[in-house]
């Protein structure tokens, strides 16, 4: 437990030794944010803001991982690095074509699900051939593992990845917001991996949470940098990657509830609009921002979340008791 200490410690410096030297770089190329126009109109002040930063705590927690490669047995930390960036990349494939072409979307829904399901299968199928993963699901508080046909759990499986990362992606719309959300998550996850004996998929969720603080630095209102798709699918892709590397899929829908409310929040929102003829159940969607439309500051909005984040991480600790 110390070295996790010493890793998420070493991760939030190296992680803000990066930020310090790739802030004046986003900011040279001009790599801002555009600001959609169906927004909040008080956003427009953010537009321009250095997009991209999440690279800060990627490369942070890359440093990490190598340097507990003698410690560790097994790699689970790597594969789910892998798919994180994967994610990541298809992230800075999307903002890369908002700043060449100065307009607020890239990549088109179809082209990001396609690269997403495709990363999703992959990493499934390396996990199970490496014997981490089985197709038997855990339920959770009731103990018990069900048997899944490994076809139909590798739809689940691509289904729930592809679902969770965009999720998260989806939370990335207030300052500090998704990073402030996640840290419970990975620590829950630290804390899972540790109990379980698996230490070698706690040290990429230890890392994040050094990393994502130092982040916080940068992301804290008012945000002087985003950390952007890169980032926001990053992190989505190391949540539900650390689900299947601990083969506890199911446990995201506690470890993940404020994740899923901003998705369910967007989804009610399309579904009511289009029932009533153009009606609107919350003021905006996802949720956060129809809280911002009822005069909550950022600030409270950030506090709150993570607060029913950290709650529901300590319902997921619960949920597993009968794997510790």
């Amino acid at each position: 437990m110390i070295r996790l200490i010493i890793t998420a410690v070493a991760c939030a410096v190296i992680s803000g030794i990066f930020g310090h030297f790739l802030l004046p770089v986003l900011r040279a190329l001009k790599a801002g944010q555009s600001i959609r126009s169906i927004g909040p109109t008080w956003h427009n002040s953010k537009a321009g803001t250095p997009l991209m930063m999440g690279l800060m705590f990627i490369l942070g927690s890359l440093v990490c991982i190598i340097g507990n490669l003698r410690w560790i047995q097994e790699y689970s930390s790597f594969f789910v690095f892998a798919l994180a960036s994967c994610f990541a990349m298809i992230g800075f494939l999307d903002e890369f074509c908002k700043v060449k072409n100065r307009r607020d979307m890239g990549l088109t829904a179809f082209q990001k699900a396609m690269l997403q399901a495709a990363v999703s299968g992959v990493f499934l199928y390396v996990l199970y051939m490496s014997g981490i993963l089985t197709c038997d699901l855990y339920i959770p508080f009731l103990g018990e593992r069900y048997f899944i046909p490994p076809i139909v759990y590798g739809i689940f499986g691509m289904f729930v990845i592809v679902g969770c990362v965009n999720s998260v992606n989806l939370t990335d719309g207030v300052d500090g917001l998704s990073s402030s959300v996640t840290i419970p998550v990975m620590l829950f996850f630290t804390f899972a991996a540790v109990a379980m004996d698996r230490i070698d998929a706690a040290v990429l969720p230890a890392a994040l949470v050094g990393g994502l603080l130092a982040f916080l630095k940068f992301n804290w209102h008012p945000a002087k940098a985003f950390m952007g798709d890169t980032g926001s699918l990053f992190l989505g892709g190391v949540v539900c990657g650390l689900a299947f590397a601990l083969d506890i899929p199911l446990v995201l829908i506690f470890a993940g509830f404020v994740y899923i409310v901003e998705t369910m929040s967007d989804i009610i929102q399309v579904a009511y609009f289009r029932a009533t003829h153009g009606k609107r159940l919350f003021k905006m969607a996802p949720i956060h921002h129809h809280f911002e439309m009822c005069g909550w500051k950022e600030e409270k909005i950030v506090l709150v979340f993570s607060a029913v984040s950290a709650l529901m991480c300590v319902v997921a600790w619960l949920s597993i008791s009968s794997l510790r």
